[in-house]
C-alpha cells in the first residue's frame, strides 16, 4: 500500500504489541469470537489464526461437538469458547511475537497438507478500498496460505479494526467468504457490502 493513501486512514490499534492488544476492545474481541464460534459445524476441520480477537473467549462455554481443528498460534488450546472435544494441531515451529503465531517456510509447508472447512482468520485492518490488511509481509503470507487450503474464510473483525489499514495486503476482499463484527452502522461497513462482502453481526 503506497504510503501516501496509508496516512490517509487510521493506523489499526492492532500493531501494538502482543500485551499491549490484549486490553484493546476486549468486549468487541469476546462477542466476535463467540459469533465465529456459530459457524462451527460438528465433525468440520477448522483453522484457527493467531492473535488476540481469536483468542478471546466467555466464560463458561457451552458444550460443542467435536471437531478438528489446526492453527498458527502456539497457544492453540485457547481458541474461540473452544470446543471441548477439539484436537488440535500447530503449524510450524518459528514464532512471530506481534501476534504470537507460528510463521515460515515451515509453517507453510505444514499447511499444504491440511484441507479444511473454515478458517477463521485475525488482521490488524479491514477497509473496502485497502482490503485486509496486517503489520509483517511474513504473517500476511502464513495467513494466505491458510485461506488457500479453507473452503470458506471469515475476518474476526472486532471494531477497532474497522476501517483501518495496515502497510501489507493479506487478501483482497473477494477472496473471503464475510467478515464478522460487532462495529456499529458506518460508511465502512456500507463500503464492504457495496463491494459484495457478508457482515455478520456479533451481538
Amino acid at each position: 500500500m503506497p504510503a501516501r493513501l496509508r496516512r490517509a486512514l487510521p493506523v489499526s490499534p492492532a500493531v501494538g504489541d502482543y500485551a499491549a492488544r490484549g486490553s484493546v476492545a476486549v468486549d468487541s474481541k469476546a462477542r466476535v469470537a463467540a459469533r465465529a464460534v456459530q459457524l462451527v459445524r460438528p465433525g468440520s476441520t477448522v483453522l484457527l489464526d493467531g492473535g488476540t480477537t481469536a483468542l478471546a473467549r466467555r466464560p463458561r462455554p457451552p458444550p460443542r461437538p467435536a471437531l478438528h481443528g489446526g492453527d498458527a498460534q502456539p497457544d492453540g488450546g485457547r481458541s474461540p469458547r473452544r470446543a471441548p472435544r477439539g484436537r488440535r494441531v500447530r503449524a510450524g515451529r518459528a514464532l512471530f511475537k506481534h501476534s504470537a503465531v507460528t510463521c515460515g517456510a515451515a509453517a507453510v509447508e505444514a499447511a499444504q497438507a491440511v484441507s479444511a472447512d473454515l478458517f477463521l482468520l485475525g488482521v490488524t485492518g479491514i477497509h473496502p478500498e485497502q482490503g485486509l490488511t496486517t503489520g509483517d509481509p511474513e504473517e500476511a503470507a502464513m495467513k494466505r496460505a491458510l485461506a488457500a487450503r479453507a473452503a470458506d474464510t471469515y475476518v474476526l473483525a472486532s471494531r477497532e479494526k474497522v476501517g483501518a489499514a495496515s502497510p501489507f495486503q493479506v487478501l483482497p476482499l473477494d477472496a473471503v467468504a464475510g467478515v464478522i463484527t460487532d462495529a456499529p452502522p458506518s460508511e465502512v461497513l456500507d463500503g464492504l457490502a457495496e463491494r459484495g462482502v457478508a457482515v455478520l453481526t456479533a451481538p
